[in-house]
């Protein structure tokens, strides 16, 4: 393949390879010629021309020639045109040659596309050679065979594109050619006509003026017998040419003077083709077979989608303004007898109008013109429904034609309310306007439909309430009132019975998607509704049958609202259910005698119902399903079960119109029973099956229904096969129809009135069940397949051999039917057996199986043989043995060898493909190569392109199983697939589909290989590239969509052979594509890139959109990039998995790239959100003065005038409202992580970053987004909005503003926040919007922003409207909402004014204080009585019998479930708040006896008889178990998914508790609550890491520990006094008592320290010494704790080294060990020198430890006196073992420091021990000798400490041992002088140890010691010139050596003079260094005052003095 990349085509390599890879060879350099021509030089062009005209006769292959035309085409046009002529000469030559042979034609093809592709791109240039050429291609046209014809058709569009206005010479001609080929037999040539005439239409006049009514009615033929691909086609040139007429182009009247059509005339053609259809007056033969000369569907679908493209064409802003007349014009189609001729056509004809306005006004209005548009139709209603009411009032039938104008309005309000509702769905809560403003009188005009004669409409009324419910939650309440009363006041009116009964289920059926629900009690309504209408059946025949169809379709949407709300109702329920049903064989045979005709029809009717309900309640509540309730529900369905085998008598007897009862009652009890489990009523199986086999068998129905089920039942993926991929388009809603098997698309909710409750299926926008006839079938079908699995093996062969049976007698159509169904029965037993695991049955039962299935493989009806290749791969999987398996491929194989015609050939085909999808690549591996060479052979059959789509589709299902198995075959396949590809005419899309999927397939076999470099994997990767390409370049959507899935797995496998600059531009050009299929294929594509590389593909896109100004494409990108066009679909696409890749590919792209390019993002989201529905106009005006000057001279005068009008320019709709606020919120997320810089206002403003990308500068947009927000009618855009505002508030409430210091930026928006929240809190609003401004307003008023209360007043005013509103109780308002909304309400009031109460705590306000005080006795009692309730909720499911039986303070019985999780979300806060408030008041002493006395505390609703009133005391106990109990639950097991602010809150709240002095005396005195407490914070370490958390939970165990400490010394004291001071029995109060046992799970000291040692090994893993003993265990230097692990490290040594006070001295010999161990280890891992000479938090607290527990009065115990020396004596060898020189970066001070502490506090313990005293020495001597002035300092300051210790058997050794060296050291400072202050520091401390020294020496000793010390210090003095050029600290040395002297002198007189008599030249230097002091402190007197004395205190401290 690489040889091909050159500039000329390599000949000699072509002629090196085979015959077979030319194709391929030649197509890849044509490939890279494409890339390289614009670039090249012209010297080549000669040689060029020579190659590709040669290539002309070389007959390429449809792609190939494709690309050789444009390649030529490129050449010439940036090359020399001299030789065009010429090469066009050629081509004209080739086209007139007569030879008509095959083998002749590519080379023909090739000329045309060469002719077409020449003036495509050069159009005028090709002067006057035009009409030859035309002329030449028209004759060709005439001989053609189809494939020719379309492809001159092809070429002639092209011409004519390149010479526009020029050609309009031959224009008449071509139409005339062109137009007869519109009703060709062709469907490839139909769509070449309608695209050759839509290029024709732009400069041909005559085609929209003259010719109009000829153009319509050719199109209206072209679309009888159409296909889905023509039907898009013809559409399109019948909508644009009418929209042409309408609005002609400029530049072409210009030229010509013409008479424009009006609307109306336009109109009316188009309603001839809806209504009319193609035939005119003689209609074809076709027609009169179908009968009643109804239009045929094909062109009423066709002319539907013309519709719309008319509509499309002409642009928004003239459908805004032309609404009325278009809404009136479709209704009338609608109304029209030929559009509603049968039922069915009836429901077609609604659906097609549906359409043109869902696709219409959906898409092209924005919310505002969408309003005006809903306004229209409310007009349209009313006028109709004026209209009804007079012909109904009219009793005196003068208006004969009333009956007729009364169906006919039916199906226009059906259309226009079905409109309306959709239209009030998608704005949503936008839509409050509409129903707010009385002039319009929406819901009016909706409810009086619901009194419409006709039941159809009725329902369609009932829908649109719904719609308005759900939009508009607020609604659902009052609506549901209303009709409640209206259905009491009206009883006695049928048509208001239903109707309003249809509304109320209608509403109940809408609650699930209102998350706040309806009030408890409408269930109740409901209930007493529906049971009064069932009583009242009987006492009027006029309305018996109405009111009973109501009560059970109430009762029915009842069971919708869910278990919760039905168990209240359910004994009721199983006994209504009961008595509607005959109770024995006895009462049914007395009821047949009995009833005449209609009370059997009211019966059905009711028992219909009944069961229907029942559906309903198995449905909606399987937590109710227990198995007494089961049993009690099969009574009555036995009941049913019965009866239906009498119902045939009782039909003979009383007429056939009782066969739709009777259906209707099948119908509900096929669908029960297929909800309950088999085994509860195995006994009626076999009557049951004769029921349903009857059923689907047709055995009683004459007519041939066909069941709709069998689409679902075969597999997905052979939708190629059976065309159901019409499901994946934007037409599905219409397209369903003109398929005529399945029933499909005549769905309509008068079929089924009950699923108006029921959940609408996805992707539907109204439930629409199909015909009872059908719908019967399809449930007997469904029954079938789950009864089947459970029968006798006997049975199932009876049943099968029944089926072949059934098959034989039928004929003619009706066989087709009955197999039809016959086969979905069987594959859908077959899917039950697979799904319960079961096998088929024995040999016989297997062998009618596969005679039955076998037969159908040779069906000509290609879903029969589809259905028959699904049903062989399941039986394989289900029968699993080898064998059998082998037998059927070997029958499929035998039947492919020998047959010959098309039917066999592609049903066993598929067959091999179906047994080797369901039987796997292993089970049937044996069986691979055999069916790989057929299929192979097959997919060459050029004969028949069905063949080769059905094999190449087995083949992808083959690939697909097999796995790596196939792996082997790949070579083959892919040369196959290619050269497939490289000559498959275009027009058999199919096959080039199955070769994508093909292609795909070998792709993930091959896998992660591709990405390899090997000579074989190259060749096949090039291939797959190669294959993509030519499916790209496909002009069928189908194919390019498989290319882009080809090329998305190739990416996936290896990314870098993927070229992005080439596939990402042609994703975004598919982007928008009117293919759904090929739009979701390239978001799908974009979204897997963007995962990877948003960069790259983002650039891409941008390249594009600078190129796009230069070509014809239509694009959509702008200077927003590819972000912008995926935004702006969001608000046209309805597709729901498009949607979430759009979301998701945004997502990954604002991941990617928002911190970057944040200005960019910001302002995307910004644009989406400012257009809100008021800054629409503005804008739209700003938009259009824009493109104005955008366009370019050439386009102001050939352009359409209104060009804009065509581009949809909508304001972004809500939901993408929605999803730009998200991503804000995400915005500032990823800013947080990114870079502080974001949140700092100095940095920022300095920054050298471009200024405009830091968020902070973006404060102000912020801000304003969020406010808008906010405030938008949109209740979900309000949430996001809050949501926004609270993230902008917690993220920046601390940043400072530089220029005002003090302040911070978010000061100067606080009106925007309050003007934000206040909307909120009005009445009005809906509770969760309340809810989540309460957390704000918290959020706000805590953040500490405001400083001024006055300004906090405004945002604090709204909490405390709120929080009148919660104390009003229970009661008090109206409801709109469940009461679980309004326990979210007012919990999240509470857990505001908690989190602003918390806040205060944190010491920063006293301002707020202020503000809550007032409300605090209030607010205490209210939270009290919410942690009551929590904690009643969440105790286990079996105390459920002790909750209160009326609920709790916010919460009722009835809403329990929702209610916990609203308290879940709040608890936390206020736990904590309560915990403040009475450690505040100590434990609300002061409110104590007030407290209300029930369980529900709320001053509203005092129940039941006072509580005895408790004091104060047990009050306390009572609220500290509350607090306790909850933290200890939550803490016991928080859920992995609880926000770790909870678990803070919690631990705080704990803490807080423990301050106050009545909590820590509880805890202590109940000791095994503290063991609880620790075990559970011991748990919860365990799972929780954050260090925030694990330094609260040691502050909490501190207060524990403390509080038993304090109890302790209480007890101590007060036993103390008793005793009159026996020391002894005091101790026995204590842990451990005489023994020192510590009990597990009893001894709160035990339980502390698992938990400390715990964390100490978290931090430390070091100190434990198994781990470092373990072999595995490397040594590691000991290396510097983080910040936070130091703090941690630190508290828990404190709280070790408390512990042994909290025991006896006994107990505390048991943990001491351990204790000394850890401290003493954590000092050997921290004690680590620090660059700033600080001492580590660790450090510090293992020494106060040490000091704390070795000064103890524990030593003093004789008991333990040998222990505790022991122990003291092992310590300290510890210590010094771990302070053996040689490890670097040891702190050594800190250790002698800790040696130190223990020779002064110890000293009995270690005096004589002569090695400890050795090692102490040899510390002290290592410190003297250090290096380091600083360690030499410290140490004299220690060895002071020793020597000055009041034991002389301790200090006199190391006086004896340390003090020469003393000497020596500082002898040695005369020689070398300090040089630094620390140099200084360490002399000047060594002579105050010598001081001291001599200060402790005897009288008689003292003359020898102050000869050490005298002459030292004198050694220092320095002579006069000397002092004037010293440094500083030689001279500070000076100074402080003569301060000494002279202090010295007077303190031993005798001794002094001794000393210095005895050395004159000492008493010389001591002099003079005196008179030179006197004489210059008499200059500097003033100085000296101000100068202290020298280094009177050493520089370095420890941060705690030890001593």
């Amino acid at each position: 393949m690489e040889l091909a990349h050159s500039l000329l085509l390599n000949e000699d390599a072509l002629a090196q390879i085979t015959e077979a890879k030319r194709p391929v060879f030649i197509f890849e350099w044509l490939r890279f010629l494409n890339k390289v021509l614009v670039a090249a030089n012209k010297e080549k062009q000669k040689k060029l021309v020579e190659q590709l005209t040669g290539l002309i006769s070389s007959n390429p292959g449809p792609p190939t020639r494709k690309l050789l035309a444009k390649n030529l085409a490129t050449l010439y046009s940036i090359g020399d045109t001299f030789t065009v002529f010429q090469t066009l000469d050629k081509c004209n030559d080739i086209i007139k040659n007569k030879d008509d042979t095959p083998a002749y034609l590519p080379t023909k093809l090739a000329a045309v596309a060469c002719v077409g592709a020449f003036y495509e791109r050069m159009g005028r240039m090709l002067g006057s050679s035009f009409p030859e050429t035309i002329n030449n291609l028209l004759k060709a046209l005439k001989n053609a065979e189809s494939q020719g014809r379309s492809e001159i058709l092809l070429s002639l569009q092209k011409v004519l594109s390149g010479l526009g206005g020029a050609a309009a010479s031959c224009h008449r001609d071509i139409y005339k050619n062109a137009r007869s080929l519109l009703t060709d037999r062709s469907m490839a040539v139909r769509c070449a006509v309608a695209k050759c005439l839509l290029e024709l239409q732009n400069e041909a006049v005559f085609m929209w003026t003259t010719e109009l009514e000829n153009v319509a009615t050719l199109c209206f033929k072209a679309l009888e017998g159409s296909t889905y691909g023509v039907r898009v086609a013809v559409s399109k040139l019948l909508g644009t040419v009418m929209a042409t007429a309408l609005m002609p182009k400029q530049a072409a009247v210009m030229r010509q003077n013409v008479k424009r059509a009006t609307l109306e005339e336009v109109l009316e053609l188009m309603a001839t083709g809806f209504l009319r259809g193609g035939s005119g007056f003689l209609k074809s033969g076709g027609e009169m077979l179908k009968g009643g000369g109804s239009v045929s569907r094909e062109v009423r679908v066709g002319v539907t989608q013309a519709y719309v493209v008319f509509v499309t064409t002409l642009g928004g802003q003239w459908l805004e303004r032309n609404f009325a007349t278009f809404l009136s014009h479709v209704l009338e189609l609608v109304a029209h007898p030929r559009a509603t001729q049968t039922h069915v056509e009836a429901v077609y004809s609604r659906r097609c109008v549906s359409f043109a306005l869902r696709a219409t006004l959906g898409g092209l209005l924005g919310e505002k013109a969408q309003i005006a548009a809903a306004k229209e139709i409310c007009q349209a209603i009313n006028k109709q429904m004026r209209a009804v009411e007079a012909v109904v009032s009219d009793s005196s039938g003068e208006n004969k034609g009333g009956a007729a104008d009364v169906s006919a309005s039916q199906h226009v309000m059906v259309c226009a309310l079905k409109e309306l509702g959709s239209l009030v769905q998608s704005l949503s809560a936008t839509a409050s306007p509409l129903i707010q403003e009385p002039s319009i009188g929406l819901l009016e005009t909706v409810t009086s439909v619901l009194l419409h004669p006709s039941m159809a409409a009725r329902l369609a009324a009932a829908w649109c309430l719904r719609c308005v419910a759900v939009a508009l939650p607020y609604q659902l309440t009052p609506l549901l009132d209303r009709c409640a009363e209206r259905i009491n006041t009206l009883k006695s009116s049928p048509e208001a019975v239903s109707g309003y009964s249809f509304a109320m289920a209608a509403l109940l059926g809408g609650v699930y998607q209102c998350l706040l629900g309806i009030p408890h009690s409408k269930g109740k309504m409901v209930v007493s509704i529906a049971e009064d209408l069932l009583r009242s059946a009987a006492q009027n025949s006029r309305l018996s049958l109405h009111r009973t169809q109501a009560g059970w379709l109430l009762l029915g949407a009842l069971m919708t609202l869910g278990s919760s709300l039905v168990r209240y109702h359910l004994p009721k329920m199983l006994l209504l259910w009961r008595n509607v049903f005959p109770r024995s064989q006895k009462e049914l045979e007395a009821e047949k005698a009995r009833g005449d005709s209609f009370t059997w029809q009211v019966t059905l009717e009711g028992r219909a119902g009944a069961l229907c309900a029942m559906r309903s309640f198995v449905a909606h509540c399987p937590e109710l399903l227990t198995e007494d309730v089961i049993r009690r529900l099969m009574t009555p369905i036995e009941c049913a079960m019965t009866m239906m085998s009498h119902i045939p008598a009782v039909i003979k007897v009383h007429g056939a119109h009782l066969k739709a009862s009777a259906a209707m009652v099948r119908l509900r009890l096929y669908d029960i029973l297929a909800l309950l489990p088999p085994k509860t009523y195995e006994g009626n199986f076999s009557a049951l099956l004769r029921e349903l086999v009857a059923e689907f068998t047709l055995t009683d129905n004459s007519a041939n229904t066909t069941t709709s089920l069998l689409r679902s039942l075969c597999h997905y993926d052979d939708s190629v096969l059976m065309g159901s991929w019409l499901q994946e388009t934007d037409h599905k809603s219409i397209e369903d129809q003109v398929r005529f098997l399945f029933a499909s698309g005549s769905g309509a909710l008068e079929h089924d009135p009950s699923s108006i409750y029921l959940r609408v299926p996805v992707g539907e926008a109204i439930p629409g069940p199909l015909p009872l006839g059908v719908s019967v079938i399809d449930a007997s079908v469904a029954l079938f397949g789950v009864v089947f699995p459970h029968v006798s093996f006997k049975h199932r062969l009876q049943m099968l051999d029944h089926f072949a049976e059934c098959i034989k007698q039928a004929k003619g159509v009706r066989q087709q039917a009955v197999q039809l169904n016959i086969f979905t029965a069987v594959l859908s037993a077959l899917k039950g057996l697979a799904e319960n695991k079961s096998t088929l049955g024995p040999e016989e039962v297997r062998k009618s199986a596969l005679a039955l299935v076998m037969g159908a493989l040779d069906n000509p009806n290609p879903i029969l043989r589809c259905a028959a290749g699904e049903a062989l791969g399941r039986m394989a999987q289900v029968v699993g043995e080898a064998t059998f398996i082998a037998s059927m491929a070997q029958h499929s194989f035998d039947k492919l060898k020998s047959a010959r015609d098309v039917v066999s050939r592609t049903g066993h085909s598929l067959a091999l493909g179906c047994l080797h999808r369901y039987v796997g690549g292993i089970g049937s591996g044996q069986h691979l190569k055999t069916s790989v060479s057929i299929l192979l052979a097959l997919a060459q059959d050029g004969t028949s392109h069905e063949v080769q789509t059905w094999a190449l589709h087995s083949l992808a299902l083959i690939v697909d199983s097999s796995g790596p198995m196939y792996r082997g075959y790949v070579e083959p396949t892919l040369s196959l697939v290619l050269t497939l590809l490289l000559t498959v005419p275009p027009s058999h899309t199919e096959v080039h589909q199955c070769l994508g999927r093909c292609l795909g397939a070998l792709i993930t076999t091959v896998g992660p290989e591709l990405q390899g470099n090997s000579p074989t994997i190259s060749t096949i990767r090039s291939s797959c590239l190669v294959g993509c390409a030519i499916m790209q370049d496909h002009s069928d959507s189908l194919v390019q969509a498989a290319a882009i899935s080809c090329l998305q797995q190739l990416h996936m496998f290896a990314p870098r052979h993927v070229n992005l600059s080439s596939l990402v531009p042609c994703l975004c050009v598919h982007l928008c594509s009117s293919h759904l299929l090929l739009r979701r294929a390239a978001v799908a594509c974009l979204r897997q890139l963007a995962q990877r590389e948003a960069a790259e593909v983002c650039a891409y896109a941008m390249s594009l959109a600078k190129k796009a100004g230069d070509s014809k494409e239509n694009l959509n990108i702008t200077e927003t990039g590819l972000e912008g066009v995926l935004f702006g679909m969001l608000d046209r696409e309805t597709d729901r998995k498009l949607c979430s890749d759009i979301h998701d590919t945004l997502g990954h792209m604002l991941s990617s790239l928002a911190v970057e390019k944040l200005s960019h993002w910001l302002k995307l989201c910004k644009d989406v959100l400012a257009a809100s529905a008021l800054a629409f106009e503005v804008e739209k005006e700003e938009e259009d003065s824009e493109k104005k000057d955008e366009m370019d001279d050439d386009t102001m005068f050939t352009g359409l005038g209104d060009d804009d009008k065509t581009k949809p320019s909508v304001a972004p709709r809500w939901v993408t409202r929605v999803f730009a606020a998200d991503c804000l919120c995400r915005i500032i997320h990823l800013c947080e992580n990114a870079d502080k810089a974001h949140f700092d206002l100095a940095t920022a403003r300095s920054a050298k970053k471009p200024v405009s990308d830091l968020l902070v500068l973006h404060l102000s947009d912020l801000i304003r987004m969020a406010f808008m927000a906010a405030t938008d009618h949109s209740n979900q855009l309000r949430m996001a909005g809050l949501q926004a505002l609270e993230d902008i508030i917690k993220k920046f409430a601390s940043v400072p503003e530089p220029e005002f210091p003090g302040h911070v930026i978010l000061e100067q928006y606080q009106a925007n926040v309050g003007a934000a929240l206040r909307p909120a809190f009005s009445p009005d609003t809906p509770s969760d919007i309340t809810a989540k401004a309460c957390q704000v307003c918290s959020a706000w008023i805590g953040s500490g922003v405001v400083s001024d209360l006055n300004d906090l007043r405004r945002v604090h005013n709204l909490l405390v409207s709120s929080l009148d509103k919660v104390q009003a109780g229970k009661g008090s308002s109206s409801q709109l909402y469940s009461e679980s909304a309004t326990t979210m309400e007012k919990l999240a009031v509470l857990k505001a004014w908690a989190e602003v109460r918390r806040e205060h705590t944190s010491g920063i306000f006293t301002l707020l204080i202020t503000l809550v005080q007032p409300e605090l006795p209030s607010l205490s009692r209210l939270w009290l009585a919410a942690l009551r309730d929590y904690a009643l909720l969440t105790l286990p499911a079996e105390f459920a019998s002790q909750l209160p039986p009326e609920g709790g303070a916010f919460y009722t019985p009835e809403t329990i479930d929702t209610a916990r999780l609203h308290y879940r979300n709040s608890w936390a806060p206020i736990l904590h708040a309560v915990a403040l408030w009475l450690s505040n008041t100590d434990f609300g002493a002061a409110e104590g006896p007030e407290e209300p006395q029930t369980g529900t505390t709320s001053p509203a609703y005092p129940q039941g008889p006072p509580a005895p009133i408790k004091n104060p005391d047990e009050l306390a106990k009572d609220r500290m178990h509350l607090l306790l109990g909850i933290s200890i639950e939550f803490l016991c097991f928080p859920r992995p998914e609880e926000p770790i602010e909870r678990v803070m809150s919690c631990l705080q709240a704990l803490c807080t508790l423990l301050e106050s002095p009545q909590a820590r005396n509880h805890i202590a005195e109940d000791q095994l609550l503290a063991v609880e407490l620790l075990n559970v914070l011991h748990r919860l370490l365990l799972t929780r890491d954050p260090p925030s958390v694990q330094l609260q939970v040691t502050a909490v165990v501190q207060e524990t520990i403390r509080s038993a400490q304090d109890h302790l010394d209480q007890r101590r004291s007060s036993k103390g006094v008793e005793d009159g001071g026996e020391k002894e029995s005091a101790s026995v109060l204590a842990e451990g008592g005489d023994t020192g046992e510590l009990q597990p799970g009893k001894s709160l000291v035990f339980a502390a320290m698992e938990l400390l040692v715990f964390l100490l090994v978290r931090h430390l893993p070091q100190v434990n010494t198994k781990a470092s003993d373990s072999p595995s265990h490397l040594p590691t230097k000991p290396q510097p704790l983080p910040e936070h692990s130091n703090r941690l490290v630190a508290v828990t040594i404190s709280i070790l080294a408390e512990l042994p006070a909290l025991c006896s001295p006994a107990g505390s010999m048991t943990i001491l060990p351990t204790i000394l161990f850890l401290i003493c280890g954590v000092l050997k891992e921290t004690a680590l020198k620090t660059p700033d000479g600080s001492v580590p938090l660790p450090v510090s607290a293992a020494l106060q430890g040490i000091k704390t527990i070795i000064t103890s009065p524990l030593g003093r115990v004789e008991k333990t006196q040998q222990q505790w020396t022991s122990l003291v004596r092992s310590s300290l060898a510890s210590v010094l073992e771990y302070s053996q020189p040689g490890e670097p970066n040891m702190d050594e001070v800190s250790l002698l420091t800790a040696i130190t502490l223990f020779l002064v506090s110890t000293s009995s313990e270690l005096v004589g021990v002569t090695t400890l005293q050795k090692g102490c020495m040899e510390r002290f001597r290592n410190a003297l000798n250090s290096s380091d002035p600083w360690v030499q300092a410290r140490c004299y300051q220690l060895l002071l400490s020793v020597f000055q210790h009041s034991s002389r058997a301790l200090s006199t050794p190391y006086i004896h041992a340390l003090a020469p060296m003393l000497v020596e050291k500082l002898k040695g400072a005369e020689r070398a002088r300090p040089g630094t202050p620390a140099e200084l520091q360490a002399v000047q401390e060594g002579v105050k140890v010598l001081e001291g020294l001599v200060a402790l020496g005897e009288e008689q000793n003292r003359v020898q010691l102050l000869a050490l010390l005298v002459p030292t210090l004198i050694s220092y003095l320095l002579d006069e010139n000397a002092f004037s050029t010293a440094p500083p600290p030689s001279k500070g040395l000076h100074e402080f050596a003569l301060q000494n002297l002279m202090r010295i002198g007077p303190l031993y007189p005798a001794a002094f003079k001794t000393v210095i008599g005895a050395a004159p030249e000492l008493k010389t230097r001591l002099e003079t260094a005196i008179r030179a002091n006197q004489a210059s402190s008499k200059a500097k007197a003033a100085a000296r005052q101000a100068q202290p004395t020298v280094q009177a205190t050493p520089t370095i401290k420890l941060k705690t003095s030890f001593f």
